[in-house]
């Protein structure tokens, strides 16, 4: 999935995005079907930022700015963890692999997200499922992250 094709999504969602500058170290907001991005940073980030937004739309209510409020951080992580779900989904990292691509730079430049984002995504992995996790006739080793086919 790219930051493109995740735009369509949101357009057909009835979900608004704005690219604007925002302040400090908002990179992203969501509130009333409406997404503002920072314009400046890069479509990877984007990306990224888009898809935790999104996660916001289909997961979170109210105004949860205030992370001091356990309430509003487990809500923040809601919307990660659908952000995670949305863009790296295991599958993807079994493409990855299956496209070449080796180490975590070449995973998240294949899934076109961010080498934070992708292990934020597996550090969340790993609190879900331990330090690895089978995916059809696939091992995926989070730690440190590999894939491999396994033959019945």
């Amino acid at each position: 999935m790219t930051y493109e094709s995740l735009l369509r999504e949101t357009a057909k969602k009835g979900i608004e995005v704005y690219e604007v500058t925002l302040r400090g170290n908002l990179k992203g907001l969501y509130k009333d079907q409406i997404i503002w991005l920072d314009k400046s940073i890069s479509d990877i980030e984007k990306h990224c930022i888009l898809a935790e937004e999104m996660g916001h739309y289909e997961t979170t209510t109210g105004n949860i700015l205030d992370q001091s409020d356990i309430r509003n951080r487990k809500q923040e992580l809601r919307a990660r963890q659908w952000a995670y779900q949305k863009i790296i989904p295991l599958s993807a990292i079994v493409q990855a692999h299956h496209s070449g691509a080796k180490g975590r730079f070449e995973i998240a430049e294949f899934i076109n997200v961010t080498e934070d984002f992708l292990q934020s995504a597996i550090d969340r992995f790993k609190e879900k499922f331990g330090v690895l996790v089978t995916i059809d006739n696939y091992i995926i080793y989070l730690d440190p992250l590999n894939v491999v086919e396994v033959h019945l």
